[in-house]
């Protein structure tokens, strides 16, 4: 059976453990197929970003006319944008695909800055499922976004057009906001110092799960349960020296 085509656009991640990398393997590992447009190019390491270089935005457009020419998309999930001339080429393209799933990168899990709002914004009204930690839903809202009755309200105010999913508690409760109607999704934390890619891996489950044909809640459900196993499966790996991969074929 011919596998539905689930497109990522994001940057890359030299390590492998998160961007491009992570996207094609969670499609790849739940029976999709991925398709891809790098956004940029970072030289990375589970120890950090040494160097960011953004594509220009007539080569993002010239692949995504590529993809699109050939390809009948199914979702899409994108992550890190560099800027926002790149941003507003994205929005002209996949303005009518289905599912757009939005994971709006601003900083690695090492710490180091990716993208900003400025970047970003553009491509927030379009998302039906918008997916960020609390990081970057405190950046998105320009307040600090720490406890879970924090992330609740978050998530109501940014789910303006779409779903809403704030992740990252420390108590494995990620909330989901979506057609007027929160949603408390909870779970068992994994103990893994292994955790680069999870929110790469997370959204891009979501579209997946969305192009394979569920409904929103199960898919981010069943995404919340692919990162744990995901989590649980890569936690006694030592791949670099500092966190590492998760396993996305556990």
């Amino acid at each position: 059976m011919t596998p539905r085509v689930v497109l990522t656009i994001a940057g890359s991640d030299s390590g492998g453990g998160a961007g491009i990398q992570a996207d094609l393997k969670t499609f790849a590992a739940l029976g999709a197929y991925g398709v891809s447009v790098i956004t940029a190019i970072t030289a990375q390491n589970t120890l950090g970003v040494t160097a960011v270089h953004p594509v220009p935005p007539d080569i993002v457009a010239a692949q995504l006319d590529a993809v699109l020419d050939d390809f009948e998309v199914a979702a899409v999930k994108v992550g890190m944008v560099a800027d926002a001339a790149v941003a507003r080429v994205i929005v002209d393209r996949v303005a009518r695909l289905p599912h757009l799933v939005v994971d709006p990168v601003l900083v690695a899990t090492s710490g180091s800055r990716l993208s900003n709002v400025e970047a970003v914004a553009p491509l927030l009204p379009l998302a039906r499922v918008l997916t960020p930690n609390r990081a970057e839903a405190g950046a998105l809202l320009s307040r600090e976004v720490v406890t879970v009755a924090e992330m609740s309200a978050a998530a109501r105010e940014l789910a303006s057009s779409g779903a809403v999913v704030v992740t990252g508690s420390e108590s494995a409760v990620d909330v989901l906001f979506a057609d007027g109607r929160e949603l408390l999704l909870r779970g068992e934390a994994v103990a893994s110092g292994n955790n680069h890619g999870s929110g790469c891996t997370f959204s891009s489950a979501i579209a997946a799960r969305l192009a394979l044909g569920d409904e929103l809640v199960p898919a981010v459900r069943f995404a919340k349960s692919y990162v744990a196993r995901a989590l649980a499966g890569g936690r006694d790996w030592k791949l670099g020296a500092g966190p590492g991969p998760l396993h996305h074929f556990n």
